[in-house]
């Protein structure tokens, strides 16, 4: 205790591994976020364009920030999903325990020497996600880096966005596909990936979410030349994710209506 004490006083990361006698935990401070133009950009985009999916989650004091993370923590953990359990609660940090590594580490050594290894990981976070899906939750920002996984399983972590707050629950889904599968089309180290994955995900998820999927896409693949043609401007991973994500989900939507 005396070290996690002298962590919270002396840190300033606002994420910070903590090694304690006999285990890891994570301290996570909340901050201010200030003016946060880019969400105001996106929620009028969304009011004037009518698109639910942009409507970013609503702005919070730190304390409300902290009650979100606590509130989705214990949602999730209640549905029998492994979460991170809150070890302190402080005005302004959380203390977590250890997960395991995220499964973007697990990742990252496999590409070049095992890509079926490395691949199946992204196989893995679709299924999971469409178990969430199907348990009636959604995560908000899913990415390898915000999963994690060890020898007690597959696990859950941040949840700072609460989408089904502001756009119906199989938006707040949908959405969640799309963002993954910016890593996963872009990611893939095999070209039967994507099916895979989006396989596996549809296998589990609510068939709401899946034609919510499919409403979203016209929207997305409406920027796909301009996508390509600043791609062939200017080279950046932003838009090689896009473009791989919408291009492959605009043709495994196809079937509906």
């Amino acid at each position: 205790m005396t070290v996690l004490l002298a962590a919270l006083a002396a840190g300033r990361d606002r994420v910070e591994r903590c090694e304690l006698k006999d285990r890891y935990v994570w301290i996570k401070r909340y901050r201010r976020t200030g003016l946060r133009l880019g969400c105001h950009i996106q929620g009028l985009a969304a009011r004037v364009g009518g698109f639910a999916m942009l409507r970013p989650s609503p702005l919070l004091d730190i304390e409300g920030m902290i009650e979100r993370e606590v509130g989705q923590i214990a949602a999730f953990s209640a549905a029998g999903f492994r979460t991170p359990q809150i070890v302190y609660r402080g005005p302004t940090v959380l203390v977590l325990t250890h997960l395991g590594l995220p499964v973007s580490k697990h990742m990252g050594p496999l590409r070049d020497c095992d890509p079926e290894a490395h691949d199946q990981f992204l196989v893995r976070c679709a299924a999971e996600l469409g178990r969430l899906h199907a348990a009636g939750l959604c995560h908000g920002r899913p990415h390898p880096r915000d999963f994690a996984i060890d020898d007690d399983g597959f696990g859950f972590l941040d949840f700072e966005e609460v989408p089904a707050t502001v756009m119906p629950l199989a938006t707040a889904q949908a959405r969640d596909v799309w963002l993954l599968f910016l890593q996963v089309a872009s990611r893939a180290a095999l070209p039967q990936t994507s099916a895979r994955a989006f396989a596996a995900w549809k296998a589990a998820a609510p068939e709401d979410a899946a034609r919510a999927l499919a409403d979203i896409m016209p929207f997305f693949i409406r920027f796909l030349p301009m996508a390509r043609l600043m791609l062939r401007l200017r080279n950046g991973n932003d838009l090689i994710r896009f473009i791989a994500a919408t291009t492959y989900l605009a043709t495994a939507t196809q079937s509906y209506p």
